[in-house]
């Protein structure tokens, strides 16, 4: 799996641009780094690579994605999954039926519910299984998200500020976990943070404001 990103251009109807001819390439199980300031366009790249760019801008180039042309398709059938500062779990769903929302159409019924179950159990949190998102912790939240986001079996994450809203340990502890799985599971990733502590080591960094790019 990898994402190759074609001379990117992304503009205002004004004239004004955010992001000319950007180009990058990340391979499987790689975690590469976009930093800046705020309101510099990181976000709307993201949207942009999700199928989810407001009419507001135009954008040019391409998206290859595991050697297929995402550029004009739905963003429903870009496989896609993307993880926020806010977990968005469903809050009418119990946690279990969270999880199971997320699995491939191709499984039905009772396997749904035991996928989710397991995928609990190895989180270890099968308690909260009949529990609502509005019962459990932040942290417990953070991780049933991310979890979801990995049953959709996604060929590419985009991870925008995932960890902003987590205190320090609780921010540590899951972050390298996040890592971990990512990693694990060989997906691409493309994650925009504010913070340096995010970042993973001997990861790729690129600073929109300079151009740069660097390894931590």
């Amino acid at each position: 799996m990898s994402l190759h990103i074609n001379n990117v251009t992304i503009s205002m109807p004004n004239s004004d641009v955010l992001l000319s001819s950007f180009c990058l390439q990340i391979a499987k199980g790689e975690i590469v780094t976009l930093m800046g300031a705020s309101g510099c366009g990181k976000s709307t790249l993201l949207n942009y690579i999700a199928g989810h760019l407001s009419d507001a801008f135009q954008a040019q180039g391409n998206l290859i994605l595991n050697n297929n042309d995402i550029t004009e398709v739905p963003a429903h059938l870009r496989q896609i999954g993307m993880l926020f500062q806010d977990d968005l779990l469903f809050p009418h769903l119990l946690v279990w039926e969270n999880l199971a929302f997320a699995l491939p159409n191709s499984i039905k019924g009772k396997d749904r519910h035991k996928l989710a179950l397991n995928a609990l159990e190895e989180l270890q949190l099968s308690a909260l299984a009949n529990a609502y998102p509005h019962q459990i912790s932040g942290g417990q939240r953070a991780r049933i998200s991310l979890t979801r986001l990995l049953l959709a079996q996604p060929q590419l994450i985009l991870l925008d500020e995932p960890f902003s809203k987590l205190d320090s340990d609780r921010r540590a502890k899951f972050r390298d976990w996040v890592f971990n799985q990512i990693q694990q599971a060989q997906i691409p990733t493309l994650m925009v943070t504010h913070d340096k502590q995010d970042i993973p080591g001997n990861s790729r960094v690129i600073n929109w404001q300079t151009e740069s790019h660097y390894a931590r």
